[in-house]
């Protein structure tokens, strides 16, 4: 259960992003679910790969380029889920943060534990 409300909770953080970047673009709900489905399996599969590949130049940029993972990981979910538009890397960039921003503030509000730890 928890991890279709996590799943709703980052539609519902894609469907913000428009109301914030005039570059990102929803079209619908539907598409917000396929884009967060999407991010999610990028996010668990191709993520881990691409941090270990470019590990030199993640420590040498003290673990910034971790956010231009994010972002092109970002950029290109939003090339393949039809719905969901990016206008560039630099608007994937801010997007992919302003997401996880969006994301983790409404996990925090709304995913509780019983002792009251999110």
């Amino acid at each position: 259960m928890r991890l279709l409300i996590t799943w709703l909770i980052n539609a519902a953080a894609l469907m913000a992003l428009p109301f914030l970047m005039s570059s990102v673009s929803v079209s619908n709900f539907t598409s917000a679910l396929i884009a967060a489905l999407v991010l999610g399996l990028v996010n668990t599969l191709i993520r881990p790969v691409l941090v270990i590949l470019t590990l030199p130049v993640t420590v040498l940029s003290l673990g910034l380029f971790i956010l231009v993972i994010n972002a092109f990981l970002f950029w290109m979910v939003s090339r393949w889920v039809d719905g969901f538009n990016v206008g560039g890397f630099g608007s994937a960039f801010v997007a992919a943060i302003l997401y996880s921003i969006i994301s983790w503030a409404l996990s925090a509000l709304l995913l509780k534990d019983k002792d009251g730890n999110s």
